[in-house]
């Protein structure tokens, strides 16, 4: 009885478990909705947190949940996060110059073309050319080929704290492909950060139309746990989140890239139901 009575919960996080930074570089990450999103977490902490586009894991990396279901469509991405999660060494043999980029980036694609872009090596370069890259940016063409520019920084910090990771991820499952795809439990907590509803073809083959905005919503229909949704806040999306009984607040989000240059906030749909 002594040892059942001072084992850690399964459902708890780690000791002295608190925000992680996530370690790549994401454009349109949502860390900055952790002050809004903490305190509804707080009353669902017990739940299994489930992200059907995980993105940079700046919310499940700041929420800290003890178990997750977190999955995206980029390979890439999830080879990083698996490799983390393991404990792998991220070991980076590029330098903040054009020309080791260049040779990073062609190696990286060398090993996508080959069918063998897994495992550690792929993780290190995917890791080297995200904080090196452009704006944070992850970018294929029409073959699956990475093709951001160099990023022209002052310096870069290419150190990463794996053990730190690996601690709170321990217990968290990483998938690969569509959302619909995903073995959600009822009761979950599901967060659902899609790509805006805007024209979006760069990140994965196919991009994510119109359809499967409505898709989306369609398949969060169907799950009786909490969940968070958010989006653009363009007409359309907000009669579509109104129609299927979400609650919904506007956001001023920070807008961190802008061909233009424009920093001006942009306005944000924070959808909830089942809270």
């Amino acid at each position: 009885m002594r040892a059942l009575s001072t084992a850690r919960r399964l459902d708890a996080p780690p000791r002295d478990a608190g925000p992680l930074r996530p370690p790549l570089k994401w454009a349109g990450g949502k860390r900055w909705q952790l002050p809004h999103l903490a305190p509804i977490w707080e009353r669902h902490s017990r739940r299994r947190l489930v992200e059907p586009f995980c993105g940079g894991l700046g919310v499940a990396l700041g929420l800290r949940p003890a178990r997750a279901l977190l999955a995206d469509v980029n390979p890439h991405l999830i080879n990083f996060y698996r490799c983390l999660q393991r404990g792998e060494p991220i070991e980076v043999r590029g330098e903040n110059e054009r020309e080791s980029f260049d040779r990073s980036r062609a190696r990286f694609n060398d090993l996508i073309r080959a069918g063998e872009a897994e495992g550690p090596e792929a993780a290190a370069l995917f890791f080297y050319l995200n904080r090196t890259g452009f704006n944070g940016l992850c970018r294929f063409n029409s073959k699956g080929l990475f093709n951001v520019p160099f990023g022209r920084y002052a310096t870069i910090r290419y150190e990463l704290p794996e053990a730190s990771y690996a601690e709170a991820m321990a217990r968290w499952s990483f998938a690969c492909g569509d959302f619909e795809r995903l073995s959600v439990e009822p009761g979950d907590f599901v967060y659902a950060d899609p790509p805006y509803d805007v024209p979006f073809t760069s990140y994965s083959a196919g991009g994510f139309s119109w359809e499967d905005q409505e898709r989306l919503v369609r398949w969060l229909d169907r799950h009786d746990g909490p969940t968070i949704l958010v989006n653009q806040a363009t007409d359309r999306v907000v009669d579509l989140y109104e129609r299927h009984g979400f609650r919904l607040e506007r956001l001023e989000a920070p807008r961190r890239i802008s061909c233009t240059g424009d920093r001006t906030a942009a306005r944000e749909l924070f959808a909830t139901r089942g809270l």
